[in-house]
């Protein structure tokens, strides 16, 4: 058999359907985020990134920086191996205790990337809980559709942000069945934001584990970057609340935190935990490092929230259309796989602004589009030099404007 044709024809079919992904070669520096060194073809040699899942520049930020290299001078690099067979490095369980702390729970569990963590943690629920049934917002990550697969269980899809359609799909449940409610808080392409008050009612009126996915929103909301949940009160409600470390924090990893019984379940049985090497203690130190910082410090959500809607009063005044939401992800909507490419690609080349195109099947057929995040960094000059080149191209490729 000739594998390598089977590989090239529907790699073939994904670039005719305008859906083949290429990933730009970019190396940033330190201290001049959010501009990066391009090394692709035909492109500056300086782009400016906009579409970084590093919401808040923590990336750049030299209090965590310091703590990841003297970290790696007094401790090495890698972690030797899984927390099982190489133990708990003193810097993982810090960190757990200050992830802990941050959403008012008993403890803390580290992964190795937030995607581990979703499909970890909801695979050994579903798995080991008796009689357990998954209901998952129908627009949940791929890794929370992963680990619900993986579990094996029975799984019920409701309607995205839908509390009462929540509601009738746990009533026709089973009496012996354990229920296990999964959702996100900010969904990250449209930007949306659950109304987890209402979802935690139903919850609650039904005796459901409640599941929240707050990645895109730690570091972001409420008083001490604890996500939505902390910015409503509603944190001592959820059973389980799981976040990243490589988005707003700026580093990398994925946690879980809940009761000690909950995270001690986990712990000993997701083998996505066991048979894992663990993160490196200075990721942990940095990442220690920079949960600290934006439990304390207001300046860099304040930035991120300004430039936020200055973008959007801007996109509103061009008429570049825009999902309008109440996060800080701005969804300026194409809905063309081969257009959308185009405009990354001209904008990348002829204006050194680097946004990745989204196609499906990252979202559905015909809402295809670029993912914009602003950031404290981005300068006012940066936003009209961006929004400039949207008009331009907007005119350029005959895209429909938005209806004022």
């Amino acid at each position: 058999m000739n594998f390598d044709q089977m590989f090239q024809t529907q790699l073939d079919a994904l670039k005719e359907e305008g859906n083949y992904r290429v990933f730009a070669e970019l190396e940033r520096a330190c201290g001049d985020f959010p501009r990066v060194k391009s090394h692709s073809n035909g492109s500056p040699d300086e782009v400016t990134v906009w579409c970084s899942n590093d919401y808040l520049g923590m990336g750049n930020n030299p209090t965590v920086m310091k703590a990841m290299m003297d970290t790696v001078a007094a401790c090495g690099t890698g972690a030797g191996g899984t927390r099982n067979i190489s133990g708990n490095a003193h810097h993982h369980k810090l960190l757990e205790a200050e992830l802990a702390d941050l959403h008012g729970k008993d403890a803390a569990l580290l992964f190795t990337s937030g995607y581990v963590s979703n499909w970890a943690s909801l695979s050994t629920l579903g798995s080991r809980l008796p009689n357990a049934v998954i209901l998952s917002d129908s627009l949940n990550h791929a890794s929370m559709i992963e680990g619900i697969r993986h579990a094996k269980c029975a799984k019920v899809i409701w309607k995205h942000n839908d509390p009462d359609d929540l509601d009738r799909k746990l009533a026709a449940l089973p009496a012996n069945a354990t229920p296990i409610v999964a959702f996100e808080s900010v969904y990250s392409m449209d930007g949306d934001i659950a109304p987890i008050a209402e979802i935690l009612d139903v919850c609650e009126k039904h005796g459901a584990m409640s599941y929240i996915d707050e990645v895109h929103a730690v570091g972001m909301y409420g008083p001490r970057g604890g996500g939505v949940a902390e910015r409503e009160g509603l944190m001592d409600r959820i059973t389980l609340i799981e976040g990243t470390l490589g988005k707003a924090y700026g580093c990398v990893g994925g946690y879980i935190t809940g009761s000690h019984a909950l995270i001690d379940f986990i712990r000993s049985f997701a083998s996505g935990f066991i048979f894992t090497t663990a993160l490196p203690p200075a990721v942990a130190a940095a990442a220690t490092a920079s949960v600290k910082h934006l439990k304390e410090s207001q300046w860099e959500r304040a930035m991120q929230k300004r430039q936020v809607a200055r973008l959007r009063a801007r996109l509103d005044a061009e008429g570049i259309p825009h999902e309008h939401n109440a996060s800080h992800i701005i969804p300026v909507m194409v809905k063309d796989p081969v257009k959308c490419k185009m405009l990354s690609d001209i904008l990348m080349d002829q204006f050194g602004i680097y946004v990745q195109p989204i196609n499906y099947p990252t979202v559905p057929k015909g809402t295809e589009r670029l993912r914009f995040t602003p950031g404290p960094l981005h300068s006012d000059e940066d936003i009209e030099y961006l929004v400039m080149a949207l008009k331009t191209l907007w005119k350029q490729c005959a895209i429909a404007h938005a209806v004022a």
